[in-house]
């Protein structure tokens, strides 16, 4: 068998409101399982590979809605860790017609919070070629931004490619100078970089994407690919420089997840060792066939799928 990735994150408890209005006046809410790295598992495993989540849950409904999930996606769960002294994270999310939706968070204090260095030891790095780290898990705590650079030393032991999407979450850190400083610290030690231009405005001082390229190939990592929305990606790869067009969708529902979707392509691209252009091109064609989707990884799609949609749509002209 192939080697594999591995992810490390929160998965979350999500329910989605049946009705626009504010969280606090809808009908009702339907239940998912929400994270931004679980989005890439669910996307990389759809795709036919073998994909494992670290992560620890409650022993509580969505702890089990989680594990259950993970295996209905054919992520392996063995690095799945229990507690009983915390419960499992959960969020709420809007239902919109357009603009973003309203997104509050239950999750201080959770399961996923308290991972340690400690649980990152049992691993078989062994199993794995690449690792898909984000900014998200190690903004939860002091306990996660150690176990992040735990895994992140035993990745690169094993000759882990890593990856690395800063996926800014502002209101989980304690200020912006600490997730700058964090975010940036640990960029330097991945191969693939995947900020988006907003995030280069915060992280690196300049939204334009060569400055961006310029920063984290200065701090190590040999590619740069930053999201441009849906104008596509643009790609630094060594001294290489690639503009990728997007694809052209008929209706946007909601891009909660489209980055995530980016992710995905690019990552499984590489694994599957197509060139980094045709791997951003993935990226596209899967973050355009997310935005089309209301829920966060309904719309992440088979090989099959994926073919079809990138002979059947137009690209942005550049």
């Amino acid at each position: 068998m192939a080697k594999g990735l591995l992810l490390a994150g929160e998965p979350m408890g999500l329910l989605i409101a049946q009705s626009e209005g504010p969280l606090d006046s809808v009908s009702g809410y339907s239940l998912a399982v929400a994270g931004a790295e679980f989005n890439v598992a669910t996307g990389a495993a759809r795709l036919g590979h073998y994909v494992s989540y670290l992560t620890k849950v409650g022993d509580d409904p969505f702890g089990k809605l989680i594990t259950r999930t993970l295996r209905n996606n054919k992520i392996d769960d063995s690095n799945v860790l229990f507690t009983t002294e915390r419960t499992t994270g959960f969020m709420l999310k809007g239902k919109v017609s357009k603009g973003d939706p309203q997104i509050f968070y239950f999750r201080k204090g959770s399961a996923a919070s308290t991972l340690s260095p400690e649980d990152v030891e049992h691993i078989d790095f062994s199993k794995f070629s690449h690792i898909h780290l984000t900014g998200i898990f190690p903004a939860l705590t002091d306990s996660t931004r150690a176990a992040m650079m735990t895994l992140i030393q035993k990745a690169r032991e094993a000759k882990l490619f890593i990856s690395f999407d800063p996926n800014l979450r502002p209101q989980l850190w304690p200020s912006q100078e600490v997730m700058v400083e964090t975010l940036n610290k640990l960029a330097t030690y991945a191969d693939l970089v995947l900020p988006g231009e907003g995030e280069g405005k915060i992280l690196c001082g300049s939204s334009d994407p060569k400055a961006i390229s310029d920063f984290y190939q200065k701090l190590g990592a040999k590619t740069v690919v930053t999201k441009l929305g849906p104008k596509g990606a643009f790609v630094r790869d060594g001294d290489r420089e690639i503009t990728v067009p997007g694809f052209i969708i008929d209706k946007v529902v909601d891009t909660v997840g489209a980055g995530d979707g980016f992710a995905c392509g690019v990552i499984t691209g590489l694994m599957e060792e197509l060139s980094i252009e045709q791997a951003a091109e993935r990226g596209c064609a899967i973050g355009a066939i997310q935005c089309t989707f209301s829920g966060d990884n309904e719309g992440l799609p088979t090989p099959e799928q994926l073919k079809a949609f990138m002979q059947s749509h137009k690209r942005v002209s550049l």
